[in-house]
């Protein structure tokens, strides 16, 4: 690869390499501040290349690779570079990682005890943990939590957190100082911008919490909430993890100790303010 970025995000380190500059410019840009992977020595590595020479320069297309792919995931404009890292990125983590058990879930934390928010593409998930972010919360991840397995405490993974369509708005009205990369229109799941998580979510990503409160959002519906039964939940959450299964019996045990020990509630909510509020009254109810 010509251009080359390395970069640690809590417990994993990327190698990024790259056909084009631009990709890594932008990586280097939004990633500033974020250390090197331990001993230089990444866990995954991602390639952004031209599946055919011409296609560097002649309406240039970035095909994703690594060492997990997807044989059949179509390539993107060199102007989506950016995402084509991030998703690359995720792509590793999501086939490779065997150390934690995977929630696709966001996490926020305060006083050592993380809430973790999973549910359906749409389900508002990513833009609730920027906006819990402004508000005094640790923003621990807006695409996976790591759980580990032999203590069951959760770890941080604060990538970019890629906000979709309206929410880039309500984000960038809550958090006017936050750092942003490039708007991202047009992308297969719309126009994408990543919000850069603050100094704090870097300095302790590091810092592990005890998981204190599951919660499953959905947006666009009157305010409402309901109880789940240990079942529903299990499923839930093996429906959410990447890797559960390749996990084995460690992954069964990790998930049930979850739904064992971890209230969970299901909350509809038809603004953020609205559901900003319920995670509050039920952080504090706890």
């Amino acid at each position: 690869m010509r251009h080359i970025f390395q970069v640690r995000i809590g417990p994993a380190g990327f190698r990024v390499g790259s056909d084009w500059r631009a990709p890594i410019a932008e990586l280097e840009r939004l990633y500033a501040g974020y250390p090197a992977p331990e001993n230089g020595v990444p866990d995954f590595t991602v390639r952004l290349f031209a599946a055919r020479p011409w296609r560097r320069w002649l309406r240039p297309a970035v095909t994703l690779g690594g060492d997990f792919v997807l044989p059949d995931a179509a390539p993107l404009p060199l102007s989506q570079g950016l995402l084509a890292a991030e998703m690359a990125m995720n792509l590793q983590m999501a086939l490779g990682q065997r150390r934690y058990l995977l929630l696709h879930a966001s996490a926020v934390e305060r006083e050592g005890r993380a809430v973790l928010m999973t549910g359906l593409s749409g389900a508002g998930k990513s833009t609730l943990a920027a906006l819990l972010g402004a508000r005094g919360w640790r923003l621990m991840g807006d695409e996976f939590a790591l759980i580990d397995p032999a203590t069951g405490m959760v770890h941080a993974f604060p990538r970019l957190v890629s906000l979709k369509n309206a929410a880039i708005g309500v984000v960038g009205d809550a958090v006017p100082q936050a750092r942003f990369g490039p708007l991202l229109a047009g992308t297969p799941k719309g126009d994408i911008r990543h919000l850069v998580p603050d100094p704090q979510a870097v300095a302790r990503m590091d810092e592990p919490a005890q998981p204190a409160l599951l919660l499953f959002p959905r947006f666009g519906f009157a305010i409402a909430q309901r109880d789940l039964g240990p079942s529903e939940i299990f499923v839930r959450l093996t429906q959410a993890s990447t890797n559960y299964v390749a996990l084995g019996e460690r992954g069964f045990d990790a998930m049930t100790r979850v739904v064992r020990d971890v209230p969970a509630r299901a909350i509809d909510y038809p603004n953020a303010e609205a559901a900003i509020q319920q995670v509050e009254a039920l952080w504090n109810a706890l």
